[in-house]
């Protein structure tokens, strides 16, 4: 074993004492989820937070996840790298953003430690930086037709198709590209329409508005909780306005960790967002979220959590925690919800409407948590009721192996649920059974 390899084996042995030192505290928390969650006092887990991720797996030929009872689920494209997010074109093509995050600079040991262990989570390294298309054209249900649709970018996640100009969210900012209707590939050169800082929570979301004018970006924070300073995170932990006419852009909400996927409620026309919280207080401190978002509202970080739960390992601000808003519905403590979208009544069956939400899994708590697509049920433009599971089995039951992770959800082209799975390398189709 090289240095390296004994290094982060020693450093992992220490956070497993760790780990097993905070069970014996106490019975593991109830789940907060839904919109009154009881969110437990935070455990300020110091220098050394809690690690623990399951090895990269991958399925095994003929295993698939479990669908809900009513639903069955079959591979729609296979053999990608580290397929992260989903865009549906108007012809019927699926483009899939194919990105990593490539590993930053290391600052002390539980750094080391948690590089070491998203590599072997298949959570860091190379970047393919393309976008592929699949066409799906004798409506098998399976993709038998595949092209690069566009290659050398940076750490491309959001899409948006508008008009005639195809839009990238790179790690490093949002850049237009001319589109033809039909094309199988994009050549010509883009156009930077703004900057993002990269590096931290790298990932842009992108979602249109409705009418076509603004196309909105989630921009995460470089740290956890402006651990190298708040200078390093400004422009940062917010969703930006970008003003497709003029080429103006703004901050629209600020004070989110990392929101990254964004749906339109149709009934009411409002922005929502699912965002990652903070780490480093315990297994359920603070849940991951899904909210509305109001223009120029602001969400608590890094002062407090939600609502106004102040944060004391960060220098306050009294009038930033007096405004901030807490969140609609609470996902569970570190489920990293990424993925998400509308899901209209009778796509899939026995499901009314509501939002899909791909959780890419924890991390950093005693036992894991998400790894699953669920659904929320709206009414009335909001949140009516406890989520389901529509995937689940994505995670080895002793926690050791996963053989997948969701990331992407969107509405395929035959009204079906797609989702990307970024260590299957496998973009999954849901339906009726």
């Amino acid at each position: 074993m090289s240095l390296s390899g004994t290094f982060a084996r020693i450093v992992a042995l220490i956070g497993a004492a760790a780990l097993q030192w905070r069970r014996l505290q106490g019975a593991a928390p109830e789940p907060a989820w839904g919109s009154a969650p009881v969110v437990p006092a935070a455990k300020p887990q110091g220098a050394l937070p809690t690690l623990k991720m399951p090895s990269a797996r991958g399925w095994s030929a003929g295993q698939i996840p479990v669908a809900a009872p009513g639903l069955k689920v079959n591979a729609f494209a296979t053999g990608l790298q580290h397929p992260r997010w989903i865009e549906v074109l108007p012809d019927g093509g699926v483009l899939v953003a194919e990105s990593n995050q490539v590993p930053g600079p290391v600052r002390n040991v539980f750094g080391y430690a948690m590089q070491a262990t998203m590599r072997r989570a298949s959570a860091l390294g190379v970047s393919a930086n393309r976008i592929t298309l699949f066409r799906d054209a004798d409506g098998d249900g399976v993709a038998e037709r595949r092209n690069v649709f566009m290659e050398g970018l940076n750490q491309p996640f959001g899409m948006a198709l508008v008009g005639d100009t195809f839009y990238v969210g790179n790690t490093d900012g949002v850049v237009a590209f001319p589109y033809v209707a039909g094309a199988d590939r994009i050549t010509a050169p883009g156009k930077k329409l703004v900057s993002f800082k990269p590096g931290g929570h790298w990932t842009r979301s992108l979602l249109p508005s409705p009418d076509g004018r603004k196309l909105y970006a989630g921009v995460g924070s470089l740290t956890n909780i402006a651990d190298t300073g708040f200078e390093a995170e400004q422009g940062r932990a917010a969703i930006y306005e970008l003003d497709l006419a003029d080429g103006s852009s703004r901050i629209f909400a600020g004070g989110l960790r990392n929101a990254v996927g964004m749906a339109w409620e149709p009934q009411t026309g409002v922005l929502w967002t699912v965002v990652n919280e903070r780490d480093g207080l315990g297994d359920e401190t603070p849940p991951d979220y899904l909210t509305s978002v109001q223009d120029g509202g602001f969400y608590g970080w890094p002062y407090c959590y939600w609502g106004q739960t102040v944060d004391d390992r960060v220098p306050q601000d009294p009038a930033a925690v007096a405004r901030a808003i807490t969140p609609d519905y609470a996902l569970g403590g570190h489920t990293a919800s990424l993925g998400l979208c509308w899901m209209p009544a009778g796509t899939l069956p026995g499901f009314p409407d509501g939002m899909a939400i791909g959780q890419h899994g924890s991390w950093n708590r005693s036992t894991l948590s998400g790894y699953k697509v669920v659904f929320v049920p709206f009414a009335n433009g909001r949140p009516c009721g406890p989520a389901r599971d529509i995937l689940s089995g994505f995670l080895a039951p002793d926690e050791k192996e996963s053989y997948g992770r969701p990331v992407g959800v969107t509405l395929g082209p035959d009204g079906s649920l797609l989702v990307a799975d970024d260590v299957g390398d496998v973009i999954w189709r849901v339906t009726g059974a």
